[in-house]
């Protein structure tokens, strides 16, 4: 709970607010584990068997790197350095993904399958850590935070979607075949 002598800036921020550091450390996080997401990306891409696996892709790689200009977007607006601080679990979901790669044969759709399976695993991660940094945002004052941070959770969920359309209508069923 906030105290009376945390005051908010002409930004909503909370100055010396615990809350509000941690808030900031979180931001880091999700800032760093984005900037490892867009490099893993095109790797994931070139692993695919599928064309449309490929272009979903490519459409998550541009943007991922839009959802990294949103955050440094956030962290001005917050009067914040963008750093990034390590994010373990990116770090873990991306080790897992490169496993999937290592251990299904090039050219299978169960490779597809796995990678949709290790893709989804990253966008439900991101899909709670936005949802939750959004309600933060909101709840401290920061409005334009939350608005920008929920423009990016939609956009997560979307992607969500889609990878599960992909998985359903073609790569799933071709998977159990092989």
């Amino acid at each position: 709970m906030a105290t009376k002598t945390a005051k908010p800036a002409k930004t909503g921020k909370m100055e010396n607010s615990e809350f509000h550091e941690f808030f900031v450390d979180e931001l880091k996080d999700i800032y760093w584990a984005e900037k490892h997401l867009v490099k893993a990306l095109p790797k994931m891409k070139k692993a695919a068997t599928s064309p449309e696996l490929a272009a979903a892709f490519d459409k998550h790689t541009a943007e991922t790197q839009m959802h990294i200009e949103t955050l440094e977007k956030v962290f001005e607006l917050l009067e914040e350095k963008a750093v990034a601080k390590k994010c373990d679990a990116m770090e873990g979901l991306l080790a897992e993904a490169d496993g999937i790669i290592t251990d299904t044969e090039k050219g299978t759709m169960i490779r597809d399958a796995g990678l949709i399976l290790a893709a989804q695993k990253v966008e439900h991660y991101e899909i709670a850590t936005y949802g939750t940094l959004r309600v933060f945002a909101a709840n401290m004052g920061h409005a334009e935070v939350a608005d920008l941070l929920s423009q990016t959770l939609e956009n997560e969920k979307a992607t969500d979607v889609a990878l599960t359309e992909l998985a359903e209508t073609a790569i799933n069923e071709q998977a159990v075949a092989e």
